[in-house]
């Protein structure tokens, strides 16, 4: 349709969808000030003109077409005329009420945030849960919490990030947290609601830091630290400390273990899905070693259903800190983690020549999709062997009566 075939105004439905471009930008007035924009490559806009305190005239935007259809600009126009009647400023009072519009449909950072967090709700661990919604409302929600997150920035994103970097030298922990919050908006785009994502390629200009957060002694230290463990004066975190290094599984798979997981005569540990990072069961054949270690915790566990559970409340286990405090008192801060036992037994067991594909199994690194699911029980008759070798070896490495490394037959 040419403009020069309008028939009326405000423009018609009809007209509105079928103005044909042209080869310079065009306006048609729809009416008291409300004109209808059509550009040459076909966009469609309604803008307002109106006139500003200083006598001069200006133009306001009011969205798209068709997004914003003829009806919604010509209210949309109104209300900013009725500002301007009052001596306000359009511009001020269409940004309040498109904040007030995000507002009321939970359009805040955080609301997005809390979303996004259900929707990982069958897919975490609670120690994983409760670690990245401890980091968010540390870190993330006292500043951009209660804003709308199509207005934060790039530039604030960068800035706020690089300065909790600089604060508290948590550079790796600061890149999981920009992490998560480019999953959060990616999600607010593959939902329709926003169309970029202010934190892409953000990460190239973040301090990486040194990744330190599961570091692990070396083959030669291994001795020195197994000694330590023994040596720990504490019962029960002793006992932690060996089954993290013989087990070494995951630390919260241990420290949120219940008595209701083992089967001591029969020697085995049966992790169930929903306490473990893939959410699939995972089996552990226990060494004979911590067979006995079990036996001497349950004791001292009392009538809790927890191996280790808490002091001020038996029904919850320990905190997520106990086993980092323990080895931060054998002197061992920055060189050891808990779960850097995981790093030496991979290391040790792939240096002595057993199968990948059975360590791997050990550690529970299970692969994704119908490769993953096949036999949750892969393997292990010869993960038995693998974890009693394993004990066997650590026990003669704390007593000093390993000499020369051999590689397993």
């Amino acid at each position: 349709m040419k403009r020069e075939e309008i028939k009326r105004r405000p423009l018609s439905d009809t007209a509105l969808a079928n103005l044909e471009p042209e080869s310079k930008e065009y306006r048609e007035l729809d009416g008291k000030g409300l004109y209808f924009r059509v550009k040459p490559d076909g966009n469609k806009s309604w803008q307002l003109r109106y006139k500003k305190p200083d006598g001069k005239w200006s133009w306001l935007g009011i969205g798209g077409y068709p997004e914003i259809s003829g009806q919604l600009a010509r209210k949309k126009a109104q209300e900013l005329i009725t500002d301007i009647s009052k001596g306000e400023n359009p511009v001020i009072t269409k940004q309040e009420r498109k904040r007030k519009e995000l507002e009321d449909n939970n359009a805040t950072f955080e609301a997005l945030a809390r979303e996004w967090l259900d929707t990982k709700q069958n897919r975490w661990v609670a120690d994983t849960m409760t670690r990245n919604k401890g980091a968010l409302e540390k870190h993330i929600y006292p500043v951009f919490g209660k804003r709308l997150y199509t207005t934060i920035r790039p530039i604030e994103w960068l800035n706020h990030l690089k300065g909790i970097q600089q604060e508290h030298k948590i550079y790796e922990q600061v890149n999981r947290i920009r992490a998560m919050c480019r999953d959060i908006y990616d999600y607010a785009k593959v939902t329709g609601r926003i169309d970029y994502n202010p934190l892409e390629g953000l990460h190239k200009f973040l301090e990486q830091g040194d990744k330190k957060n599961m570091a692990h002694v070396d083959e030669k230290e291994l001795p020195q630290l197994l000694r330590a463990i023994k040596n720990y004066p504490t019962p029960d975190m002793r006992i932690g400390l060996k089954l993290l290094a013989m087990l070494f599984c995951r630390p919260s798979e241990l420290r949120e273990a219940t008595w209701a997981e083992f089967d001591l005569d029969s020697a085995v540990w049966n992790i169930p899905e929903q306490r473990m990072k893939k959410r699939r069961e995972h089996i552990i054949p226990l060494p004979s070693q911590s067979v006995r270690l079990l036996q001497e915790l349950k004791p001292l566990s009392g009538h809790s259903d927890y191996l280790f559970p808490s002091r001020s409340n038996n029904h919850k286990p320990k905190s997520d800190t106990v086993f980092i405090m323990a080895l931060r008192r054998l002197g061992y801060e920055g060189r050891q983690t808990p779960h850097g036992f995981r790093h030496i037994a991979s290391t040790l067991l792939n240096n002595k020549g057993f199968d990948e594909r059975h360590i791997e199994a050990a550690l529970a690194h299970v692969k994704d999709g119908v490769a993953g699911v096949y036999n949750k029980a892969q393997y292990l008759q010869d993960r038995k062997y693998i974890m009693q070798w394993y004990a066997d070896h650590l026990e003669q490495l704390a007593d000093d009566k390993v000499i020369q490394f051999k590689k397993a037959e």
